[in-house]
């Protein structure tokens, strides 16, 4: 078993747990950091590792949400356990775009769109996308404060926000939408947010980002836009998972130590990330904007560009 190739996975599995919950792409910076650090593996082994890692991401959310997710236990009476039963059909109502239109082109997304051009072009693309998003929201919370409204799922400050530090540093104005809570989500709108999902077959979109993106534009809160982004990640990822998985058997691929150990590693590494990443993200949001993503995604978009067009082709790289 090569100690080399485990420190590669366990960086691999840092990038996902970093990257698959902030607005920026875990795919389109997994499909870039192969482009510097290779895994001694098949290609096929590639093609499964890329989806399959997102099990430690995803498993990170179960743990952290365990008591939202479960409709039974915890002292959970008839209403809560209503309420849990509901989040679950907003969830797979939400998935639905996805699995229909995801799973037949499958195939055809691995072949055509895992590339840098593509990744690029989604990195930059989306990033303005923010950057105006977070724009003209700001545009209109000015104009309500301005004319003496309040702003949509604004609550005065008292009790409830002084049970949580996180809550308590939170104001209308860092973090406001008509829908404020998973409760105030309709079927409408998570179907709506599942449809933004389709997006994110595109690599360099970013799944967490174009659910996010549909969240803020049908006027949730940035805090129920990250949470329900992290929920219906639980179908589409263990979905998305599978059907690697079965793709990667059924070409004949096989799982010896060294890949167990390959893929454990990730997996691990992404777990713990993960769940250091969500709690973060989640203060994050209740006080501060996502332009700074689309900043980053701007940036990272350019650099990248410079490399693959410019420096690399003038190395002989490319």
């Amino acid at each position: 078993m090569d100690i080399v190739e485990l420190l590669k996975s366990a960086f691999l599995g840092l990038v996902e747990g970093i990257t698959e919950w902030l607005p920026i792409s875990s795919t389109g910076h997994m499909i870039l950091v192969d482009e510097f650090i290779k895994l001694n593996v098949t290609e096929e082994f590639w093609n499964m590792f890329l989806v399959v890692i997102q099990l430690g991401a995803i498993l990170a959310v179960c743990v952290l949400f365990f008591r939202d997710l479960i409709p039974f236990g915890f002292g959970k009476d008839r209403e809560e356990r209503r309420s849990t039963w509901s989040l679950w059909g907003k969830i797979i109502v939400g998935c639905l775009p996805a699995a229909i239109i995801g799973i037949p082109l499958d195939d055809f997304m691995e072949e055509h769109l895992y590339s840098s051009t593509v990744v690029v072009a989604a990195l930059i693309v989306y990033g303005i996308a923010f950057i105006l998003i977070e724009n003209w929201r700001a545009k209109k919370l000015a104009a309500r404060l301005a004319s003496g409204r309040p702003a949509p799922g604004a609550r005065p400050a008292g009790a409830h926000f002084a049970a949580s530090p996180a809550v308590a540093d939170a104001t209308p104005e860092s973090d406001f939408g008509s829908i404020t809570s998973l409760d105030d989500l309709s079927y409408k709108t998570a179907l709506g947010i599942g449809c933004f999902q389709v997006l994110s077959l595109i690599p360099g979109t970013s799944r967490s980002g174009s659910t996010i993106i549909g969240g803020l534009l049908l006027g949730t809160t940035r805090s129920v836009a990250a949470k329900f982004t992290f929920f219906l990640a639980i179908p589409v990822m263990f979905g998305a998972s599978f059907l690697k998985l079965v793709k990667f058997f059924l070409k004949g691929g096989v799982f010896d130590p060294s890949g167990l150990a390959i893929l454990g590693v990730g997996c691990a590494v992404a777990f713990i990330v993960s769940l250091l990443a969500i709690k973060w993200l989640m203060g994050f949001v209740r006080r501060h904007d996502f332009k700074v993503f689309g900043v980053y995604r701007i940036v990272l978009g350019v650099i990248v560009l410079a490399y693959f067009f410019g420096i690399a082709p003038a190395l002989g790289l490319a």
